[in-house]
């Protein structure tokens, strides 16, 4: 298991993005959190194999109904010392 870091931009607050990524994280069966950042955007913080970094990238860009992601920025962390226990709302 690896842990990325994915910042979304866009229309991605205050429209159930953060629900709705939490919902399809959970059914992926990926680890880890979502939250606001002060600036706007989402932070997605998850533990998960390479081969989920594609269909997790696409729920990122498909988001809620209300949404309107503009784009994806993804980096791999070199070390992750947070515990996940499944997928969070972080507030």
């Amino acid at each position: 298991m690896e842990s990325y870091r994915f910042v979304v931009f866009g229309k991605v607050q205050g429209v159930y993005y953060r629900k709705f990524v939490a919902q399809k994280l959970r059914r992926l069966g990926v680890q880890g959190y979502v939250r606001n950042l002060p600036d706007g955007t989402v932070e997605v913080v998850v533990r998960a194999t390479e081969d989920d970094v594609g269909p997790i990238e696409q729920i990122l860009y498909e988001g809620s109904p209300l949404s309107e992601v503009e784009r994806v920025e993804m980096e791999s962390l070199e070390e992750d010392d947070l515990i996940y226990e499944g997928f969070e709302i972080r507030y």
